[in-house]
């Protein structure tokens, strides 16, 4: 995953999405501090990170609606959020989760790559 970060860097962005993930997810201060420092000041420096809008909040809730019968886990809202923005940002989004954005793939339109590219 590094070599993919050294090669791809000037043409990645981070997701407020993402961010929000995983700064919930550090487990303690230090934790917070090594996200804050490694990964989340670089893209902030560069001016590389991206926020859902408003019409893109209102994007999403209709793809939840019509997803309505499926099963939706806080962690399906944040991917059909960060679809939805990505769509709007004209990003592509890189996950392993593949089978739930395929899902999402359904009601919104987005570009995805399921897996890091062959470098």
């Amino acid at each position: 995953m590094l070599a993919f970060h050294e090669r791809y860097a000037p043409a990645e962005f981070l997701s407020a999405v993402v961010a929000l993930e995983l700064r919930a997810g550090a487990r303690s201060l230090i934790e917070a501090a090594n996200l804050q420092r490694h990964l989340f000041a670089p893209f902030e420096r560069r001016g590389r990170v991206f926020a859902p809008s408003y019409s893109t909040w209102k994007v999403a809730g209709a793809a939840v609606a019509k997803l309505r019968g499926t099963q939706l886990t806080r962690a399906f809202y944040n991917d059909i959020l960060l679809a939805a923005s990505g769509g709007e940002h004209g990003v592509t989004l890189l996950s392993r989760n593949a089978a739930d954005f395929e899902r999402i793939r359904r009601v919104l339109r987005f570009e995805l790559l399921p897996d890091w590219p062959a470098l």
